[in-house]
């Protein structure tokens, strides 16, 4: 097969950025140029997510807007991978004739097959949690000067709203060795920090039996990759927020203090609904011991609002619980009723306009909370990672307590290059975002691309 030009598009999540690397690596070691250009492609692939619904329509407008570009030049081919391809293939290939081949979560080191093939194809085994894909070699997309780190697949809690399991498979952790040369890698090229993701991050290592954990993780990460100056955790299931990770969080230098767990809702009857493991008072007590053990911890959580039954008291609860807890960065998404979870059984019972308005309750409740937390910090210094210089001369970078992509920034005067770390004074704040000034003689290149 001669080599072809391919458009490649990638949506969802940090995992499934992963995965699109590795596929991208897949393809590249088979010949195949990446173009960004869709319309002098030859073939047009794109790496979808079905979460909830509105990334299931983003990927259905994604595949048809390649399928008009497809269809205005002759031999061109149409490749749909990622979760939307795993879930609905068959209906898939019925609604949409247009794509050439579907390549499922499992099955991503196929994609040069599907790529090549002459007519319909269709990879897409059963669902399994650590697909062999997640030790091949990535082409990275993103900035050189951070990674996400990919330390498991699947997750075998039964949230009732989710339906991530049926799509990835039971919880699977990688072999910590694995890890380590893949950490290794991303730091030669470059990256100093590396943010660890899977469906649910703390479960790492309690399949393998072999006594590692997130935390023993986390610590042969820090010394035997001393290149990666910031390592994150995402992804955190609060019941599996052990002692022993809270006590590398707080002792090991490179490990943030930064954790994100998302907590999905603050009303105990919601929560009991929604299948997770703690009530209110519970995440109390979790959220008190994780500060007192990581006095400085930046927290990141996330809610639903409009679940089924959730009424203004449910509400209301969750409101006074975002103010009381004054959490640093909160996401607040609208419940999505999706077929195949055990919360499709009950009636959608609250209207998309009253979702979007109680979401806005919630956001409102935690900009006060962020514009209070972000202007304690005027007057410190701290360090700050520079991702970009703007049209103007400043700076745009991130602090530990920022991750990538999901938190605020912080704005800077002075001079340094994307990729390098600087030390900087805090000198105002807003809502999400953060001012400063850089010290002098405070810039460090840890990051300098090789």
């Amino acid at each position: 097969m001669a080599p072809r030009r391919i458009h490649f598009v990638t949506l969802g999540c940090p995992k499934n950025e992963v995965d699109a690397e590795v596929m991208l690596g897949v393809l590249t070691r088979a010949g195949h140029e990446l173009v960004g250009d869709p319309e002098v492609a030859e073939v047009l692939v794109v790496n979808t997510c079905a979460f909830i619904e509105a990334a299931k329509q983003e990927s259905i407008d994604t595949i048809l807007a390649l399928a008009r570009v497809k269809a205005a030049g002759a031999g061109r081919r149409l490749v749909v991978t990622g979760c939307l391809a795993q879930r609905y293939a068959a209906e898939l290939g019925r609604a949409l004739p247009e794509v050439d081949a579907f390549v499922g979560t499992g099955d991503l080191l196929r994609i040069a097959e599907a790529v090549e093939a002459d007519g319909p194809a269709v990879y897409r085994s059963a669902p399994h949690a650590l697909p062999p894909h997640l030790t091949a070699p990535r082409v990275r997309t993103g900035a050189w000067w951070t990674a996400y780190l990919k330390i498991s697949e699947g997750c075998d809690h039964t949230c009732s709203f989710c339906i991530i399991p049926t799509i990835r498979g039971r919880h699977e952790s990688r072999p910590m060795a694995d890890l380590l040369a893949e950490a290794e890698s991303l730091c030669a090229a470059g990256a100093v920090e590396l943010n660890l993701v899977a469906q649910d991050s703390t479960a790492y290592g309690r399949d393998r039996r072999d006594g590692t954990s997130l935390a023993t993780l986390l610590r042969a990460l820090a010394i035997r990759v001393p290149q990666a100056r910031w390592l994150r955790v995402l992804y955190a299931y609060p019941a599996s927020v052990t002692d022993e990770l809270l006590e590398v969080m707080a002792t090991e230098p490179a490990v943030c203090p930064y954790l994100d767990l998302p907590l999905q809702h603050a009303s105990d009857r919601i929560l009991r609904a929604m299948r997770r493991e703690r009530s209110a008072a519970g995440l109390r007590r979790l959220v008190a011991r994780i500060r007192s053990t990581v006095p400085d911890v930046v927290l990141r959580t996330a809610f639903i609002v409009g679940f089924p039954g959730e009424t203004e008291d449910d509400v209301r609860a969750l409101c006074d619980f975002v103010a009381e807890m004054a959490f640093d960065h909160v996401g607040v998404f609208c419940y999505s009723h999706e077929e195949g979870t055990a919360a499709a059984k009950l009636a959608d019972d609250v209207p998309r306009a009253e979702k979007q308005r109680r979401r806005a309750r919630v956001m409102a409740a935690q900009a006060a909370v962020s514009a209070r937390r972000l202007a304690a910090q005027v007057g410190r210094s701290t360090e700050v990672l520079v991702e970009a210089v703007s049209g103007d001369g400043s700076l745009v970078g991130r602090t530990r307590g920022q991750a990538p992509e999901i938190d605020g920034v912080v704005r800077l005067r002075g001079t340094a290059a994307p990729g390098a770390l600087v030390r900087a004074r805090i000198t105002g704040a807003g809502t999400y975002d953060l001012e400063g000034i850089v010290l002098p003689d405070a810039v460090d290149t840890p990051g300098v691309r090789p």
